[in-house]
């Protein structure tokens, strides 16, 4: 003779087989809380349905999947809102205008001028005009004759004053790249705490998705007994 008898579910209030009662108490923790957000009166001595407890299993999965997809969603537009403000040191060290004074703007154009084939050239065109003109054109009775007293002072002069101009702009050339060398160690620095707190977040979101993935997998198992029970009887 078969058992006819039926209980009542705490949260529709429907009658159901008895075979198909749970307990409060035999709910896996997540499951019963979704129930209990739902029903806050529901408690673990109360019983619901087979069929009530598998649509909130089927809540629960579907809330876990919607949740990692909002999650990488979230992560989506954190990165192309970095993107947009572009806050990195690397963007502020390329804005930077460098300052210079009077001085080092000459300084520098001195050093440039003095360094390259075009000073070399005139300058050896110049040396060339000045003897020949006192030589030939004015046959050593002109303003420097031979040994071209006049033309050493002058070589003497602006070997002088070239020196300490372009040592000038090599020391602020130095203190550049002291300067640059001081960026790169804060950029260095900067991407190898985001590497660590990337790393650390990788870590915290592999823990948490393999916690979220066990209590699915305690809740398929938990179906799939229910099922084999039914079939059982």
């Amino acid at each position: 003779m078969k058992n006819n008898s039926t209980f009542k579910s705490a949260i529709s209030n429907l009658s159901f087989p008895e075979k198909e009662k749970i307990w409060g108490k035999s709910i896996h923790d997540p499951i019963l809380g979704l129930i209990v957000k739902d029903h806050p009166s529901f408690s673990e001595d109360d019983c619901i349905a087979v069929k009530e407890l598998n649509l909130y299993r089927q809540k629960y999965i579907s809330n876990y999947l919607s949740t990692e997809i909002g999650t990488l969603s979230d992560l989506e537009k954190s990165v192309i809102d970095s993107l947009k403000e572009d806050k990195s040191i690397v963007s502020i060290v390329e804005d930077e205008q460098e300052l210079r004074s009077f001085g080092q703007k000459i300084a520098d154009k001195v050093a440039d001028f003095g360094g390259s084939w075009t000073f070399i050239i005139s300058f050896l065109l110049f040396i060339v005009v000045w003897i020949g003109a006192n030589v030939y054109i004015l046959v050593n009775k002109g303003f420097d004759p031979y040994p071209f007293i006049l033309l050493n002072l002058i070589l003497s002069c602006i070997a002088a004053l070239q020196a300490p101009v372009i040592m000038m702009s090599q020391n602020r050339q130095e203190e550049k790249d002291r300067n640059r060398a001081k960026k790169d160690y804060m950029i260095n620095l900067k991407s190898e705490l985001e590497i660590r707190m990337i790393h650390d977040k990788i870590d915290h979101l592999i823990m948490h998705q393999q916690q979220e993935l066990i209590e699915i997998q305690k809740v398929q198992i938990e179906m799939m007994n229910d099922i084999l029970n039914q079939i059982k009887k």
